[in-house]
Parts: structure tokens; C-alpha cells; sequence
């Protein structure tokens, strides 16, 4: 049976004999940048050792309101962190971290700024709202917590977040940020029910930004027929060509295992199958991807390295051979000047490319909440919307929700694609290694918006419905009456009442309708609003995250220019050095740095090794 952290099924973080050789030749090539003077070498290189020795698991909980989504999160580490309750409790993301002692601090937008970071207590977080005095009228952005745990301490970081399709605006816009720098991603769905539309659709949007998805199915002791429920909800998958685990789980069971020590009522409850996913399924990828990532590193440390040795060595065996070398860097420096010019053609591409990337986005969102607000126009003429009012704000509310996180998975990819764009420039360099996009730091998740108006129900009592059909029937009774009496009959007669009856009616009728083309009007008018609304809100926030993707882009081949153009400054340096030392000194320099070769060559032949088995 596992401890109460869960660590006899939990998989290891921390630095495994797998990452040992990576380590090793990050420091050998680490020394060699630092004998040469390359502080911005030595930099990356510390940069991607962290990254080895210290590794990060961040998983993602989401999924609709009262799931049990921090519940979840309360019996994976065995404390009770999360506030849990049959409301919508947590109303900010929540990163729970390791740390020596309990402590949390409260993230607040600073505009302008870095974010602002208030300690707190860890007893209020069960209190906590976005509106808390703590935060000083300013947005909270997110909740840390840090607590001592082994779990964590291996290097697993947990991320509660607030329900997606609660009252008012949905957070499915602000949580989707976070998924661009998980590792993995935990979807919650009860027991109680299959698979909503919604709910696919918003797996999809899941799926296009973490690779690593398992979907939870919570709360099986509560529900008898959970089975039957997975077994649909695996149709669901298959039919709308999602591949991704189903897990059933029950936090309860979790808790009494681990008070009663019972394995068998520990594996009941599903917490060991999601141990076995973080271990076989996202560690597994994680440390890939790290590998890769640091064999890329040193790759294009070794490269930068050797363009300096090389043209030394060149001009020390060879001082004709070294002048030609020399010219070669020349033209080389005078490239890599341009690449560091703000007038370079990586600037105008990336210049470009957000340009058009933001009129893109604008463009598909508004279509998309077009054809949304198109559709509920089209309901609405169907019928009486007061009669189905909160039934139809549901569904657009869902829609629109689904259109922004749509809107937002594609963003993404078009960033990346840019990225990639961006790099061809950096070809003649080498291997370029693509910045991640994380922007759940943003501050600009999405505001809430004004909810939907209401909308009268078109409901009026008997006695309404008696007063119009008077106020029609009068004119007939006393038109035919007044007839009538000509005839010899009384103003009030068979006739006369008859005629009102009539024309009673036929007013009741236009008056009602009249009163459903108001409401069909109003509706209309409240889903524009509403949808407006929307579309302001998303958009400040995408223009927004185009500006902060625009900077992390520019920072990042603003560094590589800068690292090639201290290459080859380096190298052009080392190559007319060279020329003028004596015959003796010449060729102790040569050892030196043939010696040197070597194991940079041995060094780039490894980590391409491990590249390629990453």
C-alpha cells in the first residue's frame, strides 16, 4: 500500500541515472564556454542543466462545475488545500507547489508591471474570491500554494481551476491559457451523466494544446451505473476521433483507503491507474522532451564553440589558409550584423506575421460569433423566446465559450507556425530551438462580461387576457349594436355579442402577437449585447497576447542573433590573433585546440545521439 502521499505509486521527478550522460556532457561543454570567455553560452547552458537535475510536472485539473475538480487535487496530496463545496468554489487557478513550510501568496496584475505577490494565510483559502480585499481592488491572476509534500517534492505541480460554463462569462477562455505550459492535463466529468456536446468540444480544444489528456470520470461511489457511463462516453470518443484514456476515480474511496491503509480500496479508486498515467504516459514524454531539448542546447553550444576554434586552428596550420578564413568571417560578422539590425529581414517577417495574425484571429472570431449569434436569431423567429429564454441563453453561453476556446487553440497554432517561420531565417546558424509559448501569466484573462438579460416570460393572468378581449370587443358590440337597433332590436342582442366575440378574439390574437415580435425584437437585441460583449472582452484579450508572443519572439532570435554575431566576432578575433604568434606558441595553441575539437566533435556526435532517441 502506498504512504499517505501516494509514493509507492507515484512516479520519480527528480534527476534519474537516464539523465546522467546529458549532464555530464552539459558540464563538459559548459567548461569549455566558460575557458572561453562565453558567459552567454554558459548561461543557456546552466539553463538547460536546471532542466535536467531539477525538473517541473506541471498537471492541468479542469473541467465543468461541481465535478469534484479540487477534491481531486485534496486527495492526490492527501491535504485539504482546496476549497471543496457544491458551489463553484474555486473562482481562481490555484498552483500548489512543494516547499519546506505551508505558505500561499495571492498573484495580482500590476499594470504595467511585474505581478504583485501578497502573502495570505493559508486558512483563507477556502474564503478566497476574486473580489478579496487582500487583492486591493486589483486583479487576482492566480493562487500559489506551497506545502510539504513527497509528491511534489519529486517535482509534480498541481493546478485547480474554476469550472468551465459557470454563471456569466465561462472561464473556459482563461483556463485554456493555462494548458499551453502543461505537461499534462487532467479533464473531469462525473459519473452521473454521459458526455455533453460541450463537453467534446471542449476535450478538442484540450487536445490541441497538450498532447498528454486522460480524462477522469469522478465520483463512481456514488453513482451505481458509472461502468455503463464509460462504456458510453468511450463511444463518444471513438465517434468523434478523440483518442484518450478514460479513468474512473473516486476521491472518497481515496480517502478511506489511505486512512484504513487498504490497497485493494486504494486500486478501487482509481488513484493508482492515474500514478500509472503520470508515470508511463507523461513522464515519459516529459523527460523525452527535455532530452531532446537540452541535446539541442548543447548541439548549438558545440556549434558556436567551434566556429571560433576551427577558423584559430585554421589560421595557426596555415597562415595563407587562415587569411582566407579571415575574409570568409568577415563577410560572416557582416551577416551577422544585419540578423541583430531592427531593419533584418526576421524582424519584418515577425512584424508581418503578427500583423497578420492578429487581423486573422479578429477575423475568425468574429465569424465565428456571427454564425453563434446567426443561429440564436434563427431560434428565436422559430418561436416565443420568453417561453425558453433560460434554456437558450445555456446553449449560446456554450456556444460562445466553445467559439473562443476554438478561436484560441488556433491562435496557438498559428503562433507556433510563425515561430517556425521566424527561425528559417536562422538556418545559416544551425539548429534553432523554438521559444515556448507559454502565456498563462497573462494578464489578461478574460473579464467577466455582463450576463444575459432576461427576457419576460410572455405569460399574462386571466384577467389581462378577459381586459384585452373587452377592449376589442367593445367597438363590435356597439358598431353591430347600433345596426341592430335600426332593425327594431336592442343595443345589446345575439348580433351585437356575437360581433364582439368575434372581434374580441381576433384582438386578443394580435395583441399576443404582438407581444411574441417584441419579445422576438428584445431577444435579439439582448443576444447582440450579449455577444458584443463577448467579442470586446476577447478581443482586448487576444490583442493582448499577441503583444506579449511578439515580445517573447523577439527577445528569444534577438539572443541568437546575438549569440551568432559573438561567434563569429569571437572567431574572427581568435583567427587574426593567431597570426601573429611565434612558431612555439603556434603550436602548443594548436594541441590546445585540436584537443578541444575533439571533444566538442565527440560531444555534438552524442547529443545528436540523444536527440534522436528522445
Amino acid at each position: 500500500m502506498d504512504n499517505a502521499s501516494g509514493m509507492a505509486v507515484a512516479p520519480s521527478m527528480s534527476a534519474t541515472p537516464e539523465t546522467a550522460p546529458l549532464v555530464d556532457l552539459v558540464d563538459r561543454v559548459g567548461a569549455l564556454a566558460r575557458a572561453a570567455g562565453r558567459a552567454d553560452l554558459v548561461a543557456r547552458l546552466d539553463g538547460a542543466r536546471n532542466r535536467l537535475v531539477d525538473p517541473r510536472m506541471r498537471v492541468v485539473v479542469v473541467g465543468p462545475l461541481k465535478q469534484g475538480k479540487s477534491q481531486l487535487v485534496n486527495s492526490l496530496l492527501n491535504l485539504n488545500i482546496c476549497s471543496v463545496g457544491d458551489d463553484e468554489t474555486t473562482a481562481v487557478p490555484t498552483v500548489v507547489q512543494n516547499a519546506q513550510t505551508p505558505s500561499a501568496e495571492l498573484v495580482l496584475a500590476e499594470p504595467g508591471l511585474d505581478p504583485v505577490r501578497v502573502p495570505i494565510s493559508v486558512d483563507d483559502l477556502a474564503t478566497l474570491t476574486p473580489t478579496t480585499p487582500l487583492a486591493g481592488g486589483r486583479e487576482v491572476l492566480r493562487v500559489e500554494v506551497h506545502v510539504p509534500s513527497p509528491l511534489l517534492a519529486d517535482g509534480l505541480v498541481l493546478v485547480d481551476t474554476p469550472g468551465v460554463g459557470g454563471h456569466g462569462n465561462p472561464h473556459a477562455a482563461s483556463t485554456l491559457g493555462l494548458l499551453t505550459a502543461a505537461d499534462a492535463v487532467f479533464v473531469l466529468s462525473d459519473a452521473s451523466q454521459e458526455f455533453t456536446e460541450p463537453e467534446l468540444a471542449f476535450i478538442r480544444q484540450v487536445l490541441g494544446l497538450c498532447p498528454a489528456v486522460a480524462c477522469l470520470i469522478s465520483k463512481t461511489d456514488l453513482y451505481p451505473h458509472w461502468r455503463e457511463i464509460i462504456e458510453a462516453d468511450h463511444g463518444h470518443l471513438e465517434r468523434a476521433g478523440l483518442d484518450i484514456p478514460l479513468i474512473p476515480v473516486s476521491s472518497v474511496l481515496r480517502s478511506h483507503a489511505l486512512r484504513l491503509q487498504d490497497t485493494e480500496l486504494n486500486t478501487e479508486s482509481g488513484f493508482a491507474a492515474v500514478y500509472d498515467f503520470l508515470r508511463e504516459q507523461v513522464r515519459t514524454r516529459t523527460v523525452a522532451a527535455t532530452r531532446r531539448a537540452v541535446a539541442l542546447d548543447v548541439a548549438s553550444v558545440t556549434e558556436h564553440l567551434s566556429l571560433s576554434l576551427g577558423s584559430e586552428l585554421a589560421a595557426l596550420r596555415d597562415p595563407q589558409k587562415g587569411a582566407v578564413a579571415v575574409a570568409e568571417l568577415t563577410k560572416a560578422k557582416a551577416a551577422a550584423e544585419e540578423l541583430h539590425k531592427k531593419s533584418s529581414r526576421w524582424q519584418q517577417t515577425l512584424a508581418d506575421g503578427i500583423a497578420d495574425l492578429a487581423a486573422d484571429i479578429d477575423h475568425d472570431l468574429r465569424d465565428r460569433l456571427r454564425r453563434v449569434t446567426r443561429e440564436a436569431e434563427e431560434t428565436v423567429d422559430e418561436g416565443d423566446p420568453g417561453k425558453d429564454w433560460p434554456q437558450l441563453g445555456e446553449w449560446l453561453k456554450q456556444q460562445v465559450a466553445t467559439s473562443i476556446g476554438d478561436n484560441f487553440v488556433w491562435a496557438h497554432d498559428r503562433s507556433v507556425w510563425l515561430a517556425e517561420v521566424v527561425a528559417g531565417h536562422f538556418a545559416d546558424a544551425g539548429a534553432v530551438a523554438l521559444p515556448h509559448l507559454d502565456v498563462a501569466d497573462l494578464d489578461g484573462l478574460l473579464e467577466p462580461v455582463a450576463s444575459l438579460a432576461d427576457l419576460e416570460s410572455g405569460r399574462i393572468g386571466i384577467t389581462q387576457k378577459v381586459l384585452v378581449g373587452m377592449r376589442g370587443s367593445y367597438g363590435g358590440v356597439l358598431m353591430f349594436g347600433l345596426i341592430t337597433t335600426m332593425m327594431g332590436m336592442a343595443l345589446v342582442n345575439p348580433i351585437s355579442v356575437g360581433a364582439g366575440l368575434l372581434l374580441g378574439t381576433k384582438a386578443y390574437r394580435e395583441d399576443r402577437e404582438g407581444r411574441v415580435l417584441k419579445r422576438r425584437a428584445e431577444a435579439k437585441a439582448a443576444i447582440r449585447r450579449f455577444v458584443d460583449d463577448v467579442s470586446f472582452q476577447v478581443g482586448k484579450e487576444s490583442k493582448d497576447r499577441l503583444r506579449l508572443i511578439q515580445r517573447l519572439l523577439r527577445d528569444h532570435f534577438t539572443l541568437v542573433a546575438e549569440q551568432t554575431l559573438r561567434s563569429v566576432a569571437e572567431s574572427l578575433r581568435a583567427a587574426q590573433e593567431a597570426a601573429n604568434l611565434e612558431v612555439t606558441e603556434r603550436n602548443r595553441r594548436a594541441k590546445d585546440i585540436e584537443e578541444q575539437m575533439r571533444i566538442l566533435a565527440h560531444v555534438r556526435e552524442v547529443a545528436a545521439a540523444e536527440a534522436g532517441a528522445a
